[in-house]
């Protein structure tokens, strides 16, 4: 889940904590808590991760997103993940970062399934998503709730459930070539034919290839974007044929306008939020 914007007083009153090193491959864990009451209103896009937020705090999430509002307590976004607006009036959360080939052995569903709205963590794992809730809070440092968190996926992990070797080489081809390479020849080096390609890595990675490159084309344009380079320049160093093409994708997957992205534009919260994420944006997993 990528951070966009931030409302409220961010940086004020925030605290920030990880990424957990005790966190297995392939996996991140960071956790904030508005400790000022200031309040958040977030607007999110979709990343190269499978984005896990439970809150611990008591007060749930505001999720406006593709399938309407809900209040939450948790949930997992996909990569296929449109522009959402996550609100709180305090919050208090364990965010977990999976690449795609990770979440496949996770998640307990198709990466599929998860849509293009959030998907409510009960829904994938049921009444003991609670318990971990009450956990999290009961818990006094972060690296109780980290640990917490960690054993809560290692008990649901299941390794030999994991995406074909070729998707796996595939989609570490598209973070190598920050998306651009093209099907036809991604195919080819597999021995696979475009349609094989296609419908394996759809139903394991979550989005179709082509998409997929789209997805990590745009997470390097956002680097770009957010360190204050010129959107002209942005478009050329990551692969678009114009300025043109790039505000089609952001606008696509953020909503937004390369612009609105710049980093002189967003709050600290959001600066520092996401560059703590930043290599893992990139990781293969």
């Amino acid at each position: 889940m990528g951070v966009a914007e931030v409302g409220g007083a961010p940086g004020v009153g925030w605290d920030f904590a990880g990424p957990s090193p005790a966190a297995a491959s392939g996996a991140a864990i960071i956790g904030y808590r508005d400790v000022g009451g200031a309040g958040s209103d977030l607007r999110v896009a979709a990343t190269t991760a499978v984005a896990v937020v439970i809150e611990f705090g008591g007060r749930g999430l505001v999720v406006d997103d593709a399938c309407g509002r809900q209040t939450l307590g948790g949930f997992v976004v996909g990569l296929p993940l449109a522009a959402a607006r996550i609100r709180s009036r305090q919050a208090e959360c364990v965010e977990v970062r999976l690449s795609p080939i990770r979440a496949h052995s996770l998640l307990g569903t198709a990466a599929t399934d998860l849509g293009r709205g959030v998907v409510p963590l009960e829904q994938l794992w049921g009444p003991a998503v609670r318990r971990l809730r009450e956990q999290l809070a009961d818990a006094g440092t972060w690296e109780e709730r980290f640990a917490l968190t960690t054993s809560f996926l290692a008990q649901r992990d299941r390794p030999t459930r994991t995406p074909d070797p070729e998707v796996i080489a595939a989609w570490q081809r598209l973070l190598a070539s920050g998306g651009r390479v093209k099907v036809g020849e991604l195919a080819e080096s597999l021995g696979w034919s475009r349609k094989r390609l296609w419908a394996r890595f759809e139903s394991q990675i979550g989005l179709t290839p082509k998409r997929a490159a789209m997805l990590v084309r745009f997470r390097c344009a956002v680097d770009g974007l957010l360190a204050g380079r010129p959107a002209a320049d942005v478009a050329a160093v990551c692969g678009y044929t114009d300025q043109a093409h790039l505000c089609r994708d952001v606008a696509i997957f953020a909503d937004r306008t390369p612009g609105t992205l710049h980093a002189d534009t967003l709050p600290v919260i959001a600066r520092d939020r996401y560059r703590a994420w930043g290599t893992f944006f990139q990781s293969p997993g």
